[in-house]
């Protein structure tokens, strides 16, 4: 089941090949969809301080039957932290609202404040951030420790100063969207790439092109979306609250031949996320 197959971080860390995604769950709803994605057979959650959940996914998590060794977590600093205190205490308080001793993998959200994505130079900040992040590997409150959104500028700032390389960068990849240079640039520097919305936020169901290789393969098209992620060797995470959802999303074994990946990987750019387009990852920017 690919669901509990792992990726190896560079620091020999075993990652689960996909993950949930909690973003837009609240933290109300998030502990029974994390519940649930456990008990379907999903062992790496995804959330963050910015999405306002930690509190509820360290709940399904503190509850589930699994041992805590089993369940691979991750989450965020807050892309508004640019200092080492403020981005240390984050990491503490993110502990606490978990209640839990580790978290197995955290990440600084942005290299800019969302308010100011890729327009201004946060390159001093992020570097120390990174120090904070380092220092808490160090001191066991995390387990390993990377990036997201971070362009080649931005992670080359961060290989320049780091004694810890970081482990993953976290970006937006999917059909239609796919960033080959930096996925390429990340994965000659032993960085793994998340990829986050492999369903393009939903603008993918829309497009006849994909839904026929999806029908050729008697997938649905998100599940054809997050196994192309995997093809292209990116770790996906696909988030949903209904439990169907959930469930489909992780059957994916099934493969894509290369010559559809090839056809995939060329269709054209989506240029507008519809009512998406607001988030500063989804406006071109």
């Amino acid at each position: 089941m690919i669901l509990q197959e792992n990726d190896t971080l560079n620091n020999d860390i075993k990652i689960p090949k996909v993950g949930f995604g909690t973003w837009m769950i609240d933290d109300e709803a998030v502990a029974q969809a994390v519940k649930e994605a456990l008990e379907i057979g999903y062992r790496h959650i995804d959330t963050a301080q910015a999405y306002g959940n930690e509190r509820g996914v360290g709940e399904a998590i503190r509850s589930s039957e699994l041992e805590r060794s089993e369940i691979f977590l991750t989450s965020k600093i807050a892309a508004e932290h640019k200092t080492y205190e403020s981005a240390a205490q984050s990491i503490d308080e993110s502990l606490e609202k978990l209640g839990l001793d580790v978290i197995d993998l955290m990440i600084i959200h942005a290299p800019q404040p969302w308010h100011e994505f890729r327009e201004a130079d946060y390159d001093s900040g992020n570097v120390t951030v990174w120090h904070a992040l380092e220092d808490a590997y160090k001191a066991g409150k995390v387990r390993a420790i990377g990036l997201s959104n971070f362009n080649q500028h931005d992670i080359e700032n961060i290989l320049q100063h780091a004694t810890i390389k970081p482990a993953v960068n976290q970006i937006l990849a999917h059909i239609s969207n796919t960033p080959f240079e930096l996925i390429e640039y990340c994965k000659e520097n032993d960085i793994l790439v998340e990829a986050y919305s492999p369903m393009g936020h939903g603008e993918l169901l829309k497009n006849q092109e994909i839904k026929k290789i999806a029908e050729k393969y008697q997938v649905s098209i998100p599940q054809l979306a997050i196994r192309y992620c995997l093809e292209l060797g990116l770790l996906p995470l696909p988030k949903s609250a209904n439990k169907a959802h959930i469930q489909t999303n992780g059957e994916l074994d099934f493969k894509i031949s290369k010559e559809d990946v090839d056809t995939l990987s060329a269709i054209d750019v989506i240029e507008n996320y519809g009512e998406s387009s607001g988030f500063p990852v989804y406006n071109k920017k």
